[in-house]
């Protein structure tokens, strides 16, 4: 019973850091593009940087740049819980040998 435990424990924290990581990497670059377009002589690359990032962000949340962040987000924590299930499944099979 303390396996199943451990499992779900570890696949929590596993999908949760998979979600929060990218969700947090691509604020961060939209953040630090939005710092430099209020700083003057760059910030049309600041401007242009925020364009191509909410772009493609639009192409993966049907037009939604927040939706493509959620979708890229639950993309990488549902692929985050398979390598931690993969993970136990080998755990698993090497303690039983």
């Amino acid at each position: 019973m303390a396996t199943v435990s451990n499992l779900f424990r570890s696949l929590l924290l596993s999908v949760l850091l998979s979600f929060v990581t990218p969700v947090l990497f691509l604020g961060g670059i939209l953040g630090a593009l939005l710092a430099v377009s209020y700083i003057p002589g760059i910030a049309v690359l600041g401007e242009i940087g925020q364009e191509l990032i909410l772009s493609f962000l639009s192409t993966f949340g049907e037009g939604y740049p927040l939706q493509g962040m959620l979708t890229i987000g639950v993309t990488c924590g549902m692929v985050g819980g398979l390598f931690d299930i993969f993970n136990f499944y080998l755990y698993q099979g090497v303690r039983s040998q």
